[in-house]
């Protein structure tokens, strides 16, 4: 299993790092694209599409869906803030369904409901990216996020196993604690105070106010990360399943890889749009 991962993340990494930093913005929405779409064939599954044709059906629904919204995005620019803003207030949703299972589950259990919260989670998160990506210092920006939820991540891991005694959301994850919760907050903190003193050395000057500005940002779009995983957690354990698929060996599937990433970035690009914040051209 270890080699597997290994081996899986010596693959996935080259490839992420192209698609980050090489890609022109019209190759770089059909990177992004291919992987909500593969994300949704794995979210069929979870909604209960258990056969190949709705597998193959449903995520061919989101990749249509996926280049309507490039058209509106092409055509109506200002048209992101709605789609962000509508996928923040999905996981303002995704808390309360969190928080209350498994009370709640008759609200999103039928199979129509959970492919339209699939769409809730891809078709944002696609859009997010693109706001970045369209930003000065793109990759900056999208490497800052990554190390965000990564960083909270790790935090998390250690303050978790240290003192994780008292569980965060114990029947949708059993593993989460809130001492993993804090520690993966004051990394988030932590981790954009570093970014930030590497903006002001090598990019921009940088105000009091915009170390404030990325450590909020940071804490936010961490909280947000963490219900990324609970709410796919929930998901597959009402549906039965460890994972999401197996498409990458050693790491499941691909939204077991994204499905923090998925939840951070539209809040992440909400909050820059928002708090009219990013770098310097």
């Amino acid at each position: 299993m270890f080699k597997q991962r290994v081996i899986t993340a010596l693959v996935l990494a080259p490839l992420m790092i192209i698609g980050i930093f090489f890609l022109p913005l019209k190759q770089f929405a059909i990177f992004i694209a291919a992987i909500a779409t593969l994300g949704a064939w794995e979210w069929a599954n979870i909604a209960g599409y258990e056969r190949r044709w709705g597998r193959v059906g449903y995520a061919f629904l989101v990749f249509v869906c996926l280049y309507i919204t490039a058209r509106a995005y092409y055509f109506i620019p200002e048209v992101v803030v709605y789609f962000l803003t509508v996928g923040a207030f999905w996981w303002v949703i995704a808390f309360a369904l969190v928080r209350h299972y498994p009370q709640g589950t008759s609200l999103w259990t039928s199979r129509p409901i959970r492919a339209i919260l699939g769409l809730c989670v891809l078709l944002p998160m696609w859009v997010g990216f693109m706001h970045l990506k369209m930003q000065p210092h793109s990759s900056l920006l999208i490497v800052f996020v990554m190390l965000i939820v990564w960083g909270a991540d790790t935090g998390a891991y250690f303050a978790g196993k240290k003192w994780g005694n008292s569980k965060l959301a114990p029947n949708v994850s059993p593993g989460k604690s809130w001492a993993g919760f804090w520690g993966g907050l004051v990394t988030s903190a932590v981790v954009a105070l570093l970014f930030g003193l590497g903006l002001d050395r090598w990019l921009q000057s940088m105000s009091q106010a915009d170390y404030v500005q990325m450590v909020v940002i940071a804490m936010v779009t961490m909280v947000v990360s963490v219900l990324g995983d609970l709410v796919e957690s929930m998901m597959k354990r009402h549906r039965g399943i460890k994972d999401s698929s197996s498409l990458l060996p050693g790491h499941g599937g691909v939204l077991d890889r994204i499905d923090s990433m998925a939840a951070a970035v539209p809040v992440f690009a909400l909050c820059i749009y928002l708090l009219d914040w990013g770098f310097a051209k």
